[in-house]
């Protein structure tokens, strides 16, 4: 086996970690504003309605970058 061939199979595999990798940042990131939220609600509970509807609004900003990380995959492998 020449390295050509053992580079062309461990490619794929790299592609799979690589998106496993980039779906560790939006997990912090709605990690980090879910546990904000719940933090300011503790904080002035008579905003706890506007409050949530930014929570989602940021996970779903940050949930983003996961599907843009999943896409990417999609459009660089063959």
């Amino acid at each position: 086996m020449d390295a050509t061939t053992v580079l062309a199979a461990i490619n794929g595999n790299i592609a799979t970690v690589g998106y496993g990798l980039a779906a560790i940042g939006p997990a912090i990131g709605v990690g980090i504003v879910v546990g904000k939220t719940i933090e300011s609600v503790a904080r002035q509970p008579e905003l706890q309605g506007r409050l949530t509807v930014l929570m989602y609004i940021g996970i779903a900003f940050t949930e983003a970058l996961a599907f843009i990380g999943i896409a990417t995959y999609f459009i660089f492998t063959k």
